[in-house]
């Protein structure tokens, strides 16, 4: 094992062929416990939590991510976690365009109905309470 945190075949060290992902085992941020058993994590762990919740956030399932993390963790680039790479953010990329058509949408909605002149059954913040005060009369 390299300082880099990955495995280099030892007959093809120049190979990028023979370049691997650690397993999950070797990624484990080992905490070390002190005295009185509380586990003490290096700043590493918190950079790596942060990072997680960022892909899930932005909707990678787990399974995806726990097939990639290993290739960002230990900066592993291959053909395959490239295009990986490359259709997560293709698909966020799609999400957010969908996203904004929605917001746009919800942005004329509020305009058109803004004004008492929209066509839309126009009711004053008065009329709302007084409405509110009549359904609580028995």
């Amino acid at each position: 094992m390299n300082p880099y945190g990955f495995v280099i075949g030892p007959a093809c060290a120049g190979d990028a062929a023979a370049v691997s992902a650690p397993s999950r085992s070797d990624h484990a941020a080992a905490p070390r416990r002190s005295d009185s058993g509380q586990r003490h994590y290096p700043e590493s762990a918190a950079d790596r939590v942060h990072l997680i919740q960022m892909l899930y956030a932005a909707g990678l399932s787990s399974r995806t991510i726990a097939e990639l993390l290993p290739y960002v963790e230990a900066k592993v680039s291959t053909p395959a976690s490239r295009a990986r790479l490359a259709a997560e953010r293709d698909r966020i990329d799609a999400r957010i365009a969908a996203l904004t058509r929605t917001r746009d949408r919800l942005d004329t909605v509020i305009q058109i109905s803004g004004s008492p002149g929209s066509g839309c059954t126009w009711i004053e913040e008065h009329d709302v309470a007084a409405e509110a005060g009549r359904s609580a009369t028995p």
